[in-house]
């Protein structure tokens, strides 16, 4: 389980972040992916917001995996976001979310996109994770908890 620690670098690991909902969410998204990485933020945004439409990508207990596929991406990218305050997103459980783990991939990355959100969605469903994950303060130390997990599951 290494695929989304080999992808996620500390600055792509946002805390703190204020969005009042989900269209703000995305934006911030879109911007923060412009600034770092070159991609366009119009791409990006749009991107998460029609497959949020399809249906929500909150899995539960405060956590969400927006995720689209961005034309012309060369690689995947993801980032890791934690809110100030948790938003609502049709969640199955009718929770708020304030952990985000954002997936952007190439339209090519069929089989590694699936591979990625089984990945994140263990995670995320593991409760001692999540307890950790709120506990970290800084951008390093949720890259270490990331990398520190890989490491002790199959």
């Amino acid at each position: 389980m290494n695929l989304i620690t080999s992808r996620l670098g500390t600055g792509d690991i946002l805390l703190d972040e204020e969005a009042p909902d989900k269209e703000a969410l995305f934006e911030a998204v879109g911007r923060h992916m412009e600034r770092v990485h070159d991609l366009p933020r119009d791409s990006v945004s749009a991107g998460l917001g029609r497959r949020e439409m399809v249906g929500s990508t909150g899995l539960g207990e405060g956590f969400a995996i927006p995720h689209c596929r961005v034309r012309n991406l060369d690689r995947i990218r993801i980032a890791y976001l934690r809110l100030k305050a948790p938003i609502p997103f049709d969640a199955p459980d009718g929770k708020p979310v304030s952990d985000i783990l954002v997936l952007l991939v190439p339209k090519e990355a069929a089989d590694e996109h699936l591979k990625l959100l089984a990945e994140a969605a263990q995670l995320f469903n593991d409760k001692h994770f999540r307890a950790h994950l709120l506990q970290c303060s800084d951008p390093a130390a949720v890259k270490r908890l990331f990398d520190d997990w890989s490491h002790r599951r199959p």
